[in-house]
């Protein structure tokens, strides 16, 4: 991103984490490289750097976490990120969680970046735990929202209308400056139904991270329920831990399920489309924040029906009756009907996986999601007049 060529549009990403930006963010840098813009992605990088690298933006490592760690280190975080938006002087740039939203915000204004796209996928630990802490923190977050918001070439992406909703009546934002882009997209080529049902028992499969707001205990105590009933359902967890969520789930406590048999515990898995393709049912208890679950859109694409809670963001891609059954969050015994329901009924489970895969391809397709960000961003910019 050097300063030979300005009649190139500069795109700058700011997203948390390494692999966040391969499981969500991959399609929509090709793209935006592949429009002739010039394109850097500031992350935190473990182990995900070569990925990022062949979409052909560069990438500019960060030192910022997840989470609140202290007065100290976050004032130093903001540092590092107005450094590296007055050396890279971008024309654009686009946060993706909410600390990045308020500390990227912050850091384009002290620099007058001209246009500034702030993604919310979901509304995140602080706004939906009930934990004293999360209910301390989650004031003053609200009201730099609040601020930080609004703007004349700024715009707020949300996956859900019930977040659309909470921003602009909580958060006072503008209904013009609120964007509804429906999750990050799922590659419909890559997660293809599978030609017939695997054999055996019924596999429902729990993709997720290992936090307590995904249900992961819900989810093993049906596994338990179930088990006393009946030998013909095995629930699988699919995921990695996530040591700087506060909501994590300790390792101890899936090698314990694991060893109890209750629960198969995969940890994390690389090839997500052929352990779906394996498994004949999707199931996502959340009670978090969700934007639009990535794991129940690639779900769906593979042709699975799917069990839910009855929370924003599931309630986008489960469709109760349709495409699967929507249960209460916090409730073990409806997550056991729902899975014998399906377990009992072969014709159910294909009318629902079928009704999957068309949702998938027809509202949620990488390309629709893609193609509706690239076009907010072209708003932006020719309103700027760039």
């Amino acid at each position: 991103m050097g300063a030979h060529d300005r009649k190139r549009v500069r795109i700058l990403y700011l997203i948390p984490e390494d692999w966040y930006v391969c499981s969500h963010r991959l399609p929509l840098l090709r793209a935006a490289v592949a429009a002739g813009h010039e394109v850097a992605v500031a992350t935190r990088v473990a182990d995900h750097a070569a990925p990022i690298r062949e979409t052909g933006a560069e990438l500019v490592p960060i030192r910022q976490r997840r989470g609140f760690r202290g007065p100290h280190l976050e004032i130093a975080a903001l540092f590092e990120l107005v450094g590296i938006y007055r050396r890279y002087r971008p024309d654009l740039v686009h946060h993706v969680t909410p600390k990045s939203v308020i500390f990227g915000s912050l850091a384009a204004r002290a620099t007058r970046i001209p246009c500034v796209v702030n993604a919310m996928a979901g509304l995140g630990y602080v706004f939906t735990s009930g934990s004293v802490r999360a209910r301390l923190v989650s004031a003053p977050i609200k009201l730099a929202l609040r601020v930080l918001l609004r703007g004349r070439c700024t715009r707020l992406i949300v996956q859900n209308g019930e977040d659309a909703a909470f921003c602009r009546d909580r958060l006072g934002v503008p209904a013009a400056a609120v964007a509804l882009i429906r999750g990050a997209g799922v590659d419909v080529r890559a997660f293809a139904a599978a030609r017939q049902e695997p054999p055996g028992p019924l596999r429902v499969v729990l993709v997720a991270r290992m936090l307590t707001d995904k249900g992961i205990h819900e989810a093993v105590a049906a596994a338990r329920l179930l088990r006393s009933r009946r030998d013909d359902v095995k629930i699988l967890l699919a995921g990695r831990g996530d040591a700087d969520n506060p909501a994590a789930i300790p390792q101890s406590q899936l090698d314990a399920w694991a060893a109890e048999g209750v629960v198969e515990v995969l940890g994390h898995v690389t090839d997500i489309a052929a352990l779906l393709q394996s498994c004949h049912v999707a199931l996502l208890p959340t009670f978090y924040g969700e934007g639009l679950p990535k794991s129940l859109l690639e779900a769906a694409a593979c042709g699975l029906p799917i069990v839910a809670t009855d929370v924003p963001g599931c309630r986008e891609i489960c469709r109760d009756g349709v495409n699967g059954l929507l249960v209460p969050a916090h409730q073990v015994e409806p997550i056991v009907a729902a899975i014998e329901r399906l377990a009992d009924d072969p014709a159910l489970r294909r009318a629902m996986g079928d009704a999957s895969r068309r949702l998938a391809v027809e509202e949620f397709a990488e390309a629709i999601v893609v193609a509706a960000t690239m076009a907010l961003y072209a708003d932006l910019l020719g309103e700027r007049g760039r």
